[in-house]
This record gives C-alpha cells, structure tokens and sequence, in this order.
C-alpha cells in the first residue's frame, strides 16, 4: 500500500508542478499574444462585442500596421530609442560601476548611508525634477534634440545601478583583490582584472534594467523635445496614435509588440544568470 501511496503522491506533485507551470507561463506570455492579435484584427472584429476576443472572427489585417510604419515616424522613433538607450548605458556603466566598487570597498558606518542616499535619489519622482531640468536644458540650447534626454536619463539610472551593482561587488571576496596586489598588482589593475571579470553578469544586469527604464520614460521625454523627429518610442506612439478620443488600438498594439519583442527575448536569453545574479547581489 506505501509503495503505492508514494507514487500517487509522485504523480499529483508532478502534476501540481506542471498546473503551476502552464499558469504561469500563460499569465506571462498572454500580453505578448494580445498585443499579437490585436495587431492583425480589424477594426470590425476588435469593436465588436459579440465576437470571440480572444481569436479572429474576420480575416487578419496588415491595415493597423501599414498605419504604423506609413502615417507615423515610428522607425525614426525607434531609432532614437535605440540610440539613446544605448550611450545612457554606455554612460551608466562609466559611473555606476567604479561608484558601486568604491562604495562597496569603503568601510565605516559612512558606506552604508552613502549606499541608501544614493538609492533614494532615484525615488524622487520624475514630476519633480522636469521643471528644474527643462530650466537646464534650455539654457544648454538641447531643445528638441535627443541630446537632451542622454543628458538627463542617467540622473535616475546611475543612482538605481550604483546600489545595483555595490550589492554584486559586496559579494566578492576582498581576498581576491588582496591575491592579485600581491602579486604585483595595482588596486585598479585589480579591479579591472580580477572583479570586473566576476562581475559581467551584475553588469549585464545593470544594462538591462538601464536600457528597460530608458525605453519605458515619458515625462522628460514629452517635456524636453516637441519634433516628432527627435520622439522616441514611448512618447511617440501615444502622442501620434490617440488623437482625442480616437485610439488606434491595433497601431498601438503593434508598436508595443514590436518595441518589447527585442527586449524579451534578451531577458529570456540571460533569464538563468539574471535571476541568480539579482538575487545574490539583492541579499549580499
């Protein structure tokens, strides 16, 4: 009777575990698949409410997307979200990485309280800060220009990576560093040959959750730049694709698909270290 016991309690754990599974991953995969057949529905099939919502009930379009890419600048907007994605990392990581290293290094009760003043700047909501901003960048002449946002978005990506990356580097062991001086080392040569190495997977962490708070901004965005040549893509799609109460809701849909397809797939590609990584660096 146990033997038997056991296996009916193997195939209802295996079972619950695989439930939970296809719960999940329908739960996370569902808004990819809405933004999906929204895109292609047409405007017949989507505002209709006796049709089934979930499938086509018409015939799949290219209307929405042809609206897209030939009445709105969207590969323009994409562009300059990829552009400015790209330097603010670059930027990012310039900073964040030594400020998260010396802060992790330091010693006394001043390293901790460093560490959380840093992290609470990024608290401070975007609202607050446009004003003064916009007073700056006026008097800079980088109106309009995607300069404008490179010069503002590490303001709450730096701050955000620096207490990111101080937990990563917190969890290496300062012998490591001590081996490598020993040797003949400097302390920056050991920083650069023995910790940076370790730490690429905090680092790649710290571009994805820039490069994901940059692509998702829009009160500096909708505030420092008025052409729709210099939008980016978070500013662009709503500005252009809702005009007063109309919304063009499989343009929209296609726009966020697109945008967020390249991004998934990187946080799916590096999901294993990611999460491990995050959570280290979280607890240390």
């Amino acid at each position: 009777m146990a033997p038997e016991f056991a296996r009916a309690r193997h195939i209802a754990d295996k079972a619950a575990h695989a439930a939970v599974l296809v719960f999940f991953v329908t739960f996370l995969a569902f808004p990819f698949y809405w933004m999906m057949i929204t895109t292609f529905k047409t405007n017949q099939d989507l505002y209709n409410t006796q049709n089934n919502p979930y499938l086509f009930n018409s015939p799949p379009t290219l209307r929405h997307l042809s609206v897209l890419f030939e009445d709105t600048q969207y590969l323009q907007w994409l562009l300059n979200t990829g552009f400015v994605g790209v330097v603010v990392v670059i930027i990012t990581l310039l900073l964040a990485v030594p400020a998260g290293y010396a802060l992790a290094r330091m010693t006394g009760a001043w390293a901790q309280t460093l560490g959380v003043a840093i992290f609470l700047t990024y608290l401070v909501p975007p609202t607050i800060l446009f004003i003064p901003f916009s007073r700056i960048i006026a008097m800079l002449g980088l109106q309009d220009s995607v300069w404008s946002l490179i010069l503002v978005y590490p303001s709450f990506t730096v701050p955000f990576c620096t207490w990111l990356l101080m937990g990563f580097f917190k969890a290496i062991p300062r012998d490591l560093e001590e081996a490598a001086m020993i040797d003949g080392l400097s302390r920056f040569g050991a920083f650069v040959k023995v910790v940076v190495p370790i730490s690429i997977a905090g680092m790649l962490t710290a571009v994805i959750f820039a490069f994901t708070l940059v692509t998702q901004e829009f009160v500096y965005g909708v505030t420092f730049i008025t052409a729709s040549s210099s939008y980016t893509v978070s500013v662009g799609v709503p500005t252009f694709l809702v005009r007063g109460d109309v919304y063009f809701w499989g343009s929209m849909m296609a726009a966020c698909l697109i945008a967020s397809v390249p991004i998934a797939i990187i946080y799916n590609f590096f999901v294993t270290r990611f999460v491990t990584d995050f959570t280290m660096g979280a607890i240390k």
